[in-house]
């Protein structure tokens, strides 16, 4: 039985500048339901007729291959209209079929979704089952609909030329999200890496060896990488945590004060552990460095970039907080519990969390690079900053779940260490004064808000 599910919205863009968002590389990455755990397997990066996309799916104790092939396709350029479809070759459904269709003209635009489509064993699945099925697509498109929307309405605000910009940690968290915003705009992103490969400037922290050449003529430098932060924090992690983040950011610097044709900004990541454990006390930029080992690796940290400042290039550091997304950093982690009814407050709750969704985090970015005002070290909080008790709340609602069983902060310190103490017990009321000042639109300032988008849990 051929089933059918049709979701159309309305853009305030034209319908070219619709459809090429769709045809460039990292419009898939931004359109995956961060709920699903999906990885890519190889990609075409493109919606030309014969391009292809192999993804596997998690479900249930494995995973599932998906092919799609795309077929016609047709640029709405000329009359107003335009379309592309894919197939799946293989995949969870018996068919699948989507035709992607664009209308409009240079000012607004109509993106119509259109699947057809069949169940596995379709005369065996009862319709419950297959209204269920349903509600699980309109699910996915309501969020690709409006991260549509949303990426569309950061690239309409920070129009301009096409950028190239280089950014380390390109596979982290924010550094994928952060190479599919910018490409989906028309930007050009190298990764700085390790690992040679196409679109890739190659460095070695180690060794103290960055490849000059490939940096210059670059419109921006993005600095993400550094060991993480997360496990027992023995004295050989913490010199790992300290070091990876001291030297990139020096030989970065470094590099970036000799080229003869610098990056007009140098975007260096940094953290809200700036300011340690603030209690209730509002934070924001001009607020000292508090006191212990995070503190101490935010201030050399920030303080290894000023070679690229005494040169003369515009340098900001990202004070980035408690980063919400379901497919990594603070949030990733806490879900199993909480879905089982397991969650609660951590020690006695009262610590602040200055929480940020990761759309914004990466639209922040993109912000810092297009807004010459903004300099030094620039928050990027949600203006929301919430006590944990009412995280793991705002949580367990948006999840249907309970939130009565706690942490202790002996439990905490046992199993963690310093660790625990200073990411789980300790906290600060931070404020994104300077980002609010510049103008910059946050499309997630309240929490709940922020944790349905994320979980697809949207009332």
């Amino acid at each position: 039985m051929t089933r059918t599910f049709e979701k159309s919205s309305t853009f305030p863009v034209s319908v070219n500048a619709l459809y090429d968002w769709h045809a460039r590389k990292g419009a898939f990455e931004r359109l995956v339901p961060p709920w699903e755990d999906i990885r890519v397997v190889s990609s075409d990066h493109s919606i030309s007729e014969g391009s292809k996309l192999i993804m596997e799916l998690h479900r249930g104790p494995g995973w599932v291959t998906w092919e799609a092939r795309h077929g016609s396709c047709q640029h709405p350029a000329l009359t107003g209209i335009g379309f592309f479809t894919d197939t799946a070759v293989r995949g969870p459904f018996k068919s699948w079929v989507h035709r992607h269709e664009f209308a409009g003209d240079h000012e607004s635009s109509t993106l119509r979704d259109f699947v057809q489509y069949e169940l596995p064993v379709d005369s065996m699945v009862p319709e419950v089952l297959a209204g269920f099925g349903e509600a699980e697509l309109e699910r996915m498109f309501e969020f690709r609909h409006r991260r549509t929307a949303q990426d569309l309405a950061r690239h309409t605000r920070y129009s301009g030329e096409p950028m190239k910009i280089a950014i380390s940690g390109a596979t982290g968290l924010i550094g994928k999200a952060l190479s599919a915003l910018l490409t989906t705009g028309g930007h050009e992103v190298l990764a700085i890496s390790r690992t040679p490969g196409p679109d890739t400037i190659e460095w070695d922290i180690n060794a103290g060896k960055l490849d000059a050449a490939a940096l210059e003529g670059l419109d921006a430098v993005v600095h993400l990488a550094g060991e993480s932060i997360s496990g027992r924090w023995t004295d050989e992690k913490k010199r790992r945590i300290l070091k990876s983040r001291v030297d990139g950011t020096t030989l970065l610097a470094e590099t970036l004060a000799k080229l003869q044709r610098p990056p007009s900004v140098f975007v260096s990541a940094s953290a809200i552990g700036y300011y340690g454990d603030r209690k209730d006390l509002p934070t924001n930029e001009l607020s000292e460095a508090g006191e212990g080992f995070l503190p101490d690796v935010c201030k050399a940290w920030e303080d290894a970039s000023k070679p690229a400042e005494d040169a003369g290039i515009r340098v900001v550091n990202p004070r980035i907080g408690v980063v919400l997304s379901a497919q990594g950093g603070a949030l990733k982690p806490m879900l199993p519990a909480f879905k089982l009814g397991l969650g609660g407050p951590i020690g006695d709750g009262r610590q602040y969390m200055s929480w940020i969704a990761i759309d914004d985090v990466i639209g922040a970015i993109l912000h810092l690079i297009k807004t010459e005002s903004l300099s030094g070290p620039v928050n990027l909080t949600a203006p929301n900053p919430v006590q944990n008790r009412d995280f793991v709340k705002a949580l367990a609602d948006v999840l249907s779940r309970p939130s009565v069983i706690p942490l202790p902060s002996f439990a905490v310190k046992a199993a963690m260490g310093e660790m625990g103490d200073a990411l789980l017990l300790e906290g600060a009321r931070v404020y994104p004064e300077k980002l609010l000042a510049s103008g910059f639109d946050f499309h997630f300032s309240k929490l709940e808000e922020a944790l349905r988008f994320q979980l697809g849990k949207s009332r």
